[in-house]
């Protein structure tokens, strides 16, 4: 006993060290499911995956042709492209069809979703009679939305290398068109390209400007009851990013935590519109230097303050997020930046605004049920690498701070398990299996080689930022080469304690693909959601969602009706007498009997390079399906007049015409 006090007594300061070591050690730890709580979470989700139809012809490629001062980076340069949009472009009443971009071929492509029926052949967008040159041009993104408002689901292409292409759907003589609440149809899908402004100066004669377009989404910004576009630009104008035959040198970002030397975001205002024609004009002036010139990978908006004027986010690479408070009245914008408040224990990167990290990614979801919707935001953030974070911005609720210019949120990424995968891009929130909790899916790889460059990288992350804007100072990654391209998607599912875990692996969604774009719809009406996801470089995905046990669900089509005059009867847009297409930026409420509330709005188009389907998709778990809902309506008309309505919804399916008082029509199917 003597020798153990006398042993004790000499080891104290050692024994005390240990026992500190060793509880930071146990403070530090992750929560963790067992192999048995896994199990049983992913029993309630199951999906079956179909490769994406690829079109016959061209000679498949896995990196970009760029100009000669870019080529020892080349592999860098050729990290983007891959997107997905799950959409109803047939008018069957269904999100059915997909618009992607395969990256290997440089091909826009429509097509039906697999497994949904052989409605039309899969083609090719093409910018015909417009200028465009495959050798120092691709596209980089397709975005669906009815563009000139005439009922009939139109297709904006954005590219790399000019400016973005509206591709407008024409109706057919030759088809017969039905009513969009009547039987099935056969359906041709015909398409005129026009430029989205016509009238661009360009330093070269009868050529588009050229930009470098990584997001793109429709929002109603001004109030007038007209979709605008928000048009996210990454590399400067006027660049040659992709012509192997420039001369001169390219300029790559002046810093990697503060770089606002990228091209130019921009905001074009919806300006009118006929049957077969849309106009948008420029706001200039609206966007400051830093907000205007940030490297944009991601744009979303959405109403957060009530107003029904959304706010913008712009998730940028290599420096700060933007989140924009809409101050705007109809045909004058006028927006005001947002930023977090640091607390005591806040890192200045996890403040919204402040942050530093690579932003690629950005979704809206009421992630705690509270009736606010929350900001979920990737970033890179792989562990030994590039030690960032994903961010998950809850609403505090403090919702007039805004009108002082502070942004109510705080990050909770890391105690709700969200902030960690890695190499992130796109990100998607859905409810998968109709419990009322929303689920997360996220894109994540950047290059998939054999040579692990991330040394290099690092190397180049903590150089001087004079000297990052020269590609001559960056490191070799061409062709093997590999930064983060052996990752999984992640889906994030909660746990009781409303903690969210990945169980990619245990529903065998674990491939390791290199992953930009994510869309989710109800493709077959079955009252689930399904997704699909846009691989760079590799086959791209669509998972039907088979489920086994769903919980009731709400699903909303909200309509708005068209000015546009129409001298065709019968058309497959029409509900009744009117022509409609969906009615974006409209804010639904389902107010639940224990008391929680469910919110969305229908999305014109949110993220990275992936668009979901404007249907609003609710879980109700286990509601009865004779339990008749509260469902509060929110919506601005095409006059830009706001309107509010409730109404007592059963779970089911629902197409709503939004007018001058809300009218549900016809079941979905």
């Amino acid at each position: 006993m003597i020798g153990l006090v006398h042993f004790m007594r000499h080891q104290s300061k050692r024994l005390v060290a240990i026992v500190l070591i060793m509880g930071l050690f146990w403070l530090t730890r992750l929560p963790a499911l067992s192999v048995s709580e896994k199990a049983a979470i992913a029993s309630r989700f199951n999906f079956t995956s179909f490769p994406l139809p690829e079109l016959a012809g061209g000679t498949p490629k896995y990196l970009r042709s760029v100009h000669p001062s870019l080529e020892r980076h080349s592999a860098w340069i050729s990290a983007v492209g891959a997107s997905i949009a799950l959409n109803d472009i047939d008018g069957d009443r269904l999100s059915n069809d997909a618009c992607y971009v395969d990256t290997r071929t440089d091909r826009a492509i429509v097509s039906p979703v697999p497994g949904t029926g052989e409605r039309y052949q899969p083609f090719e967008l093409k910018p015909t009679n417009l200028p465009y040159d495959a050798s120092t041009m691709a596209p980089m993104g397709c975005l669906p939305g009815d563009l000139n408002e005439d009922g009939l689901m139109d297709l904006l292409v954005y590219y790399w290398g000019r400016t973005p292409v509206a591709f407008l759907r024409q109706r057919s003589e030759t088809v017969a068109y039905n009513a969009i609440d009547s039987g099935n149809s056969v359906y041709t899908l015909n398409y005129v390209p026009q430029e989205i402004i016509p009238n661009l100066k360009s330093q070269i004669p009868n050529q588009p400007e050229r930009w470098y377009t990584n997001a793109a989404t429709f929002s109603d910004l001004d109030g007038d009851g007209h979709n605008d576009l928000i048009i996210g630009n990454y590399f400067q104008d006027g660049a040659e990013i992709i012509n192997p035959n420039a001369t001169g040198t390219e300029e790559m970002q002046h810093s990697m935590t503060r770089a606002y030397n990228g091209g130019k975001n921009r905001i074009l205002l919806w300006a009118g519109a006929t049957k077969s024609t849309v106009h948008f004009q420029e706001a200039e002036g609206v966007l400051d230097n830093n907000v205007a010139h940030g490297w944009t990978l991601a744009v979303g908006t959405a109403d957060l303050d009530g107003d029904l004027l959304p706010e913008i986010y712009l998730s940028n690479d290599f420096g700060p997020d933007r989140l924009l408070h809409n101050l705007s009245q109809p045909g004058k914008l006028q927006f005001a930046l947002l930023e977090g408040q640091k607390g005591l224990t806040t890192p200045n990167s996890k403040v919204l605004g402040h942050d530093s990290f690579k932003g690629m990614g950005i979704d809206f979801g009421d992630i705690n049920q509270d009736g606010l919707l929350d900001l979920y935001v990737s970033n890179i953030a792989n562990e030994y690498a590039l030690e960032e974070s994903h961010f998950l911005f809850v609403s505090t609720g403090e919702l007039d701070k805004m009108n002082r210019g502070i942004a109510p949120y705080i990050d909770r990424s890391e105690p709700l398990g969200l902030s960690r995968s890695g190499w992130g891009w796109d990100t998607k929130f859905g409810d998968f299996d109709n419990d009322g909790v929303l689920e997360a899916v996220q894109a994540t790889g950047f290059r998939k080689g054999k040579i692990d460059r991330w040394p290099e990288l690092q190397e180049l992350a903590i150089a001087n930022d004079e000297v990052l804007k020269s590609p001559g100072s960056w490191f070799h990654f061409q062709s093997g080469d590999d930064l983060s391209g052996h990752q999984h998607n992640p889906f994030y599912v909660s746990d009781a304690n409303g903690r969210y875990y990945d169980i990619a692996k245990e529903l065998g969604l674990d491939n390791p693909f290199v992953t930009r774009g994510i869309a989710t719809a109800d493709v077959d009406g079955d009252g689930d959601l399904d997704f699909a996801v846009a691989n760079q470089w590799e086959d791209s995905y669509f998972y039907r969602n088979d489920s086994p046990h769903p919980g009731a669900f709400l699903g909303l089509k909200l309509w708005q009706t068209s000015n546009i005059s129409q001298s065709t009867e019968n058309q497959s847009s029409k509900i009744g007498k009117n022509l409609v297409f969906p009615a974006i930026g409209a804010t639904a409420t389902v107010n639940l009997p224990d008391g929680r509330q469910l919110v969305a709005q229908v999305d014109g188009g949110n993220g990275h390079s992936g668009a979901r389907s404007p249907e609003l998709h609710f879980g109700l778990g286990q509601i009865q399906d004779e339990t008749p809902l509260p469902v509060d309506l929110q919506w601005r008309d095409t006059e830009g007049q706001v309107h509010r309505e409730s109404l007592l919804l059963l779970p089911g399916g629902h197409q709503v015409l939004l007018g001058e008082a809300a009218k549900p029509l016809s079941g979905l199917s």
